[in-house]
């Protein structure tokens, strides 16, 4: 099935690991002109990858909670895509914050800034470009922001609100640009959350799996950007205003 997303422009928040790499790895593999942002450093990690794949990648440092910063790179990005945006992914996300009832004020607000600000800065700076282009605008939430699963107070909020942000905006944006969210569940990256807990208690990680998911096992990151390259291509032209969740089963409401 041709996804028809060769020479696109595609932005991604948070590229250089875990979903949102493999979410790049995917757009270049379909021959995208993939634009990573991400505070971590990834140029040699971008220019192996324009080796490896047919689409070509161009790295940018820069913090997206900062807009001010982020605006700035939005002019070098236009400038290496021939002012054109096609497809914005806001990826930026953690969840690693204390576990108690109401954080104190400073957990709070740098778990806000993370999970729910970078995506309204991402939105706010690249939507003009979009609306050029009737292009399409992904969020990655977390079922954690559908219904309670234990996660950190300030992160299961800060995911609800980004689905009602994409819900919102896509009235707003419509019928010019597409807007959509994507909800993971529990997704396996070596380096990541559960890559530490299956290191530190795997019989308890398995526990879990076979009583919360019914497909008993992790998600990849793979099957997540398979997922939104589906929403980004001309495949899902009539699609705008859907939460998509990814997660084996796990969640229980309807």
């Amino acid at each position: 099935m041709d996804l028809e997303l060769n020479n696109k422009n595609v932005v991604i928040t948070g590229g250089t690991k875990g979903i949102g790499l493999s979410i790049a790895q995917g757009f270049l593999d379909e021959g995208a002109n993939v634009h990573i942002i991400s505070r971590s450093p990834g140029k040699a990690l971008v220019s192996k990858q324009t080796k490896q794949y047919p689409g070509k990648g161009f790295f940018y440092q820069c913090d997206v909670t900062d807009e001010q910063s982020l605006s700035a790179c939005y002019s070098e990005i236009l400038t290496n895509s021939n002012n054109t945006i096609d497809i914005l992914v806001s990826n930026v996300g953690s969840g690693k914050s204390p576990l108690l009832p109401i954080n104190e004020k400073r957990d709070w607000e740098l778990c806000w800034n993370t999970n729910f600000t970078s995506s309204l800065n991402a939105a706010r700076v690249f939507s003009g470009s979009l609306v050029k282009s009737k292009g399409t605008m992904i969020f990655i939430s977390s079922i954690a922001g559908l219904e309670f699963i234990g996660a950190p107070t300030e992160y299961s909020i800060a995911k609800a609100a980004l689905i009602s942000f994409s819900k919102t905006l896509s009235h707003r944006l419509a019928p010019d640009v597409r807007v959509n969210v994507v909800a993971p569940g529990n997704i396996f990256v070596e380096e990541g959350t559960w890559g530490n807990k299956m290191q530190e208690n795997p019989e308890k990680v398995a526990l879990m799996l076979n009583e919360k998911v019914p497909l008993k096992r992790f998600g990849l990151p793979e099957e997540v950007s398979d997922l939104v390259l589906f929403l980004s291509s001309s495949r899902a032209a009539f699609i705008t205003g859907g939460c998509f969740v990814i997660d084996g089963g796990q969640t229980i409401s309807f």
